[in-house]
């Protein structure tokens, strides 16, 4: 069979068999148009066949995917950077690549967990990194310091009792972060600000207002744990960002627009680096958000006698804050009340005490869900004579000849046949709302490619299907071994094919759904060979 290769502007045919695979015609194109291809710790370099819009896997064969007489193949030379590390999220339980050059093995360990905040949207302040060692790695030393090398993995993890706080935030459920609160006042408002900030990164509405109504301001640092105020000089430079630069860095226009409603003073808000949030914006290129903190920065505050800039505004704000707080500061240095740790309160340094940093549960970390709901049994009524509760399990070792047992009274026909009514309709909506769970169930591929729902007709299949009770049960086993080994059951598998096929989008929709019938049958004859499914000389067909 010849098809025909197009690379960087030649067209070159080959000739090849149907069951080719399609890394086997790399091979060949690469010895004829002597590609040099490479792959190391910091990237490779390979070869991508393209046909019909879609990129041909190397465990395909030409036949499988449609490839006939005369076919063209586009064919490109790729180069792709690998990670330069790896840090696994013990909240989320995902890997994050951290994409960079060589030159970031000999920055800071304060540097790496930067980049760390503006992937997995956590203050720096919640967690700590970890070497493959279990050793804590601090902010002040490098990472060469730890004998980090390109492709390692890093542990992330998050203060003990925090792992199902910051799932909730993560997702904007904010019922999930209200049950995790915790009961101690200075950490419940540290956690209230973490919740603004992560709200903030991710644009989630509702939890956004939550926090605000419980008085966490947008333009107020994140800050530290309390059980680390008094580690200053140790501190990351970025626990002064405010939840209003998360916002600016992700291009939140929604949250921005309610953070600049809730206080003007966001607009001059100040990160480590001295950045404002239009800046930052700028830096990260979100258009509308640059033009509407711009519009914002240049508008006029008007009064019923006079009109003055926003940026006058915003420094007579200020002024009037900061005589509050030194009215305040006053009135707390002659009153003789102190904020910050006081005698009894947690401390924990860096290498002295012993870690509070190892992501453990809620429950294993010692906390007791008092909001959680628990069910008891209600105990055994006394009988009316005044004798002791029965239980339940001596019932069948007493003597129950003198019992006089009392039998329901017969029930009427007219009766009866209501109650036959009424059974038949909650089997109705027993049936309804099965069929509602079912249309809820998720699958990753079904908004691309839309199948139709089961069918409940009850309907005859062809004989062979049902021609012997030992091929039924043949047929039984298959699709069940089948769901064991490869992880998906059949509709799954029908379905992945579906999406991998809809990829051609220069093939009419007939010959994908061809291309994946091909995929879908020799899906199960790999899983054949390889002795997971009973051998047989007749596979089933995966109806599609």
């Amino acid at each position: 069979m010849r098809i025909f290769i197009a690379f960087e502007g030649s067209f070159e045919p080959f000739d090849v068999s149907a069951d080719e695979t399609v890394e086997a015609v790399k091979l060949m194109i690469k010895d004829y148009f002597h590609i040099s291809l490479s792959e190391d710790k910091q990237g490779r370099r390979y070869l991508e066949l393209m046909y019909a819009g879609a990129a041909l896997k190397d465990s395909w064969s030409l036949a499988d995917v449609g490839i006939s007489f005369c076919s063209t193949l586009k064919c490109f030379v790729k180069e792709e950077d690998k990670p330069t590390l790896y840090v696994f999220n013990a909240v989320t339980q995902e890997t994050m690549p951290i994409m960079g050059s060589i030159s970031l093995l000999g920055k800071k360990v304060s540097d790496l967990k930067t980049l760390v905040t503006l992937r997995s949207g956590f203050p720096v302040s919640v967690y700590c990194l970890r070497t493959t060692q279990g050793l804590e790695m601090y902010d002040c030393n490098t990472l060469r310091d730890y004998q980090m090398d390109i492709g390692t993995t890093l542990r992330l993890d998050v203060w003990d009792g925090w792992k199902e706080f910051l799932m909730g935030c993560l997702l904007g459920q904010k019922l999930k972060v209200q049950r995790y609160l915790s009961e101690e006042g200075p950490v419940l408002k540290y956690q209230k600000r973490v919740v603004l900030y992560i709200a903030a990164f991710y644009g989630y509405i509702e939890l956004t207002e939550w926090a605000l109504k419980q008085g966490v301001h947008p333009n107020e640092a994140v800050g530290v744990h309390p059980y680390r105020t008094w580690c200053h000089e140790a501190l990351h430079a970025d626990v002064s960002k405010c939840p209003i630069h998360a916002a600016a860095e992700t291009g939140q226009l929604l949250i921005l627009k309610a953070f600049v409603n809730c206080s003007v003073l966001c607009l001059e808000c100040k990160n480590a680096a001295g950045q404002i949030p239009l800046t930052i914006a700028l830096k990260h290129k979100h258009k509308d958000c640059v033009l509407y903190l711009l519009s914002k920065t240049w508008s006029t505050v008007s009064f019923p006698k006079i009109s003055i800039s926003m940026r006058i505004y915003i420094k007579i704000n200020q002024w009037v804050l900061r005589a509050q707080r030194h009215g305040l500061n006053k009135s707390q240095l002659y009153g003789g009340r102190v904020f910050g740790a006081r005698v009894g309160d947690i401390v924990v340094v860096d290498g002295f005490t012993k870690p509070k940093m190892t992501s453990r549960s809620w429950h294993k970390a010692g906390h007791k869900n008092s909001k959680s709901t628990t069910c008891k049994l209600l105990p055994l009524r006394e009988q009316t004579t005044g004798r002791k509760p029965v239980n339940p399990l001596t019932i069948s070792q007493q003597d129950t000849r003198g019992e006089n047992f009392k039998f329901p009274p017969l029930v009427d026909a007219n009766k009866f046949s209501e109650l036959q009514s009424h059974q038949q309709k909650n089997e109705k909506k027993i049936t309804a709302t099965a069929s509602k769970k079912e249309k809820l169930i998720k699958n990753t591929y079904l908004p691309q490619v839309p199948l139709p729902p089961i069918s409940r007709v009850g309907y005859s299949h062809p004989s062979f299907y049902y021609a012997t009770p030992s091929a039924a049960f043949l047929l039984r086993s298959s699709f069940s071994s089948f769901s064991e080994h490869s992880g998906k059951t059949p509709r799954e598998n029908a379905i992945f094919c579906l999406a991998v096929a809809s990829a051609f989008k220069e093939k009419r929709w007939l010959q994908q759904l061809g291309i994946a019938r091909v995929l879908a049958k020799k899906s199960i004859s790999n899983l054949t060979t390889q002795g997971s499914l009973p051998a047989c000389k007749n596979l089933p067909e995966i109806v599609l």
